[in-house]
């Protein structure tokens, strides 16, 4: 008798570790939701709403923010192409890339000329001051086969990033992490510019730098009120890439680090934007993890969402309403099937998705709608837009 209950005991105690594997396997899984795409859309498209200067126009952008005054737009473009490298000359062009429009869509303030390679994120702060993250940089691109100039290990590869999905399947050698480069000299930084262009801090070391050091493709920057600067960094979803937020005081003094490649909770694949609620936390657009991460501002992992779709952009209004901008489900994406690209739009304390903005280019094949997102304090939403190199205005009807 003895030896028949030691055997159930130990059946008990295998299935009971069995299921709590089980349990924790399943944690780093897509939560199993039906694709959310039959909100409303209770918006206008306002098109060339923005106007540059005869002889310029619009490159790609993911760049977008308002202006203290809630009324006027910051953007951040590349040059009128996707980078501001020159190719021909490694050198960045002498291009204003950080721009102010006013309500009317003029431009009355550019600046920035010769300083970033990539502008990838724009934010805003309370005193209204603009900060910049500059994603890739000027390490030189070896040819290939005397053709066209190949990507630098530094990051200097378009988007900056392995196509979305890859990298989890076999087949051959499996990828290398894209790491910074130390022929790299510019780069991989954030800037803090006055609302005139005063340069007034910079984070990071030029040309890049890897963990501990930083940054190596910075996506988004966030000032939280008491003025700590939190930034999102990793563009690559190969296995072991740099994928973290980074923690700095309001002097630009490192206070600490979370997060790293992976699927689980407060992990990330491409911690792509940053946003926060009245209530102090931060949402993070995990893109190619296909949701949104919520932590306090010491890193604490709070909550996860996927009902928001794949996150490029992310923006919370005064009234605590989420914005997130997806621009590559079912195109550049390859592990998000059924979801449609678009503007999902819901509320930060529910948790529901009430509005969707479609991108009216279903049959896309690159990533294209907004990929940044920013919302006026009337109500109109604005989406940059990578792929289709422009800003659009979204006016309720």
């Amino acid at each position: 008798m003895a030896a028949v209950r030691t055997s159930i005991v130990l059946a008990c105690a295998a299935v009971a570790a069995l299921a709590t594997s089980d349990v924790r396997m399943s944690a780093d899984q897509p939560a199993p939701i039906p694709p959310v795409n039959d909100a409303p859309n209770p918006y206008n498209t306002i098109k060339d709403y923005f106007k540059l200067p005869n002889g310029r126009q619009w490159g790609s952008t993911s760049a977008v923010d308002i202006d203290k005054d809630g009324k006027s737009i910051w953007v951040a473009e590349r040059c009128g192409s996707n980078s501001c490298l020159d190719a021909a000359t490694n050198q960045i062009q002498n291009v204003p890339t950080i721009l102010k429009f006013d309500t009317n869509g003029t431009l009355v303030k550019a600046f920035g000329e010769g300083m970033l390679i990539f502008p990838h994120g724009i934010h805003v702060d309370r005193d209204g001051n603009i900060w910049v993250t500059d994603g890739q940089d000027n390490a030189p691109r070896p040819a290939r086969g005397g053709g066209a100039a190949a990507p630098a290990a530094g990051g200097n590869s378009g988007g900056g990033a392995a196509p979305a999905g890859a990298g989890r399947a076999g087949g051959g050698a499996p990828p290398q992490p894209q790491r910074a480069n130390p022929a790299a000299t510019k780069g991989h930084q954030v800037f803090k510019f006055s609302p005139d262009g005063k340069l007034l801090l910079t984070l990071g070391k030029p040309g890049g730098g890897n963990e501990p050091d930083y940054f190596f493709q910075p996506n988004d920057v966030y000032v939280v009120p008491n003025g700590d600067i939190f930034v999102s960094e990793g563009h690559a979803s190969t296995p072991g890439s740099t994928a973290r937020v980074l923690k700095f005081d309001k002097t630009g003094k490192f206070i600490k680090t979370w997060g790293k490649w992976g699927s689980g909770d407060g992990e990330f694949d491409q911690p792509h934007s940053i946003a926060m609620d009245s209530r102090g936390r931060l949402f993070i657009g995990d893109r190619n993890n296909n949701r949104v991460q919520i932590f306090d501002q010491d890193g604490k992992f709070l909550d996860k969402w996927y009902q928001f779709s794949r996150p490029s952009g992310v923006y919370i209004d005064k009234n605590d309403i989420l914005y997130v901008a997806d621009s590559e489900s079912m195109s550049v994406s390859r592990n998000h099937d059924g979801w449609k690209r678009g503007i999902r739009i819901g509320s930060t304390k529910d948790g529901k998705v009430t509005a969707f903005i479609p991108d009216p280019d279903e049959k896309a094949t690159g990533t294209s709608a907004a990929e940044g997102v920013v919302v006026d304090s009337m109500g109109n939403v604005y989406g940059a837009e990578v792929g289709p190199k422009a800003v659009k205005k979204y006016a309720k009807k």
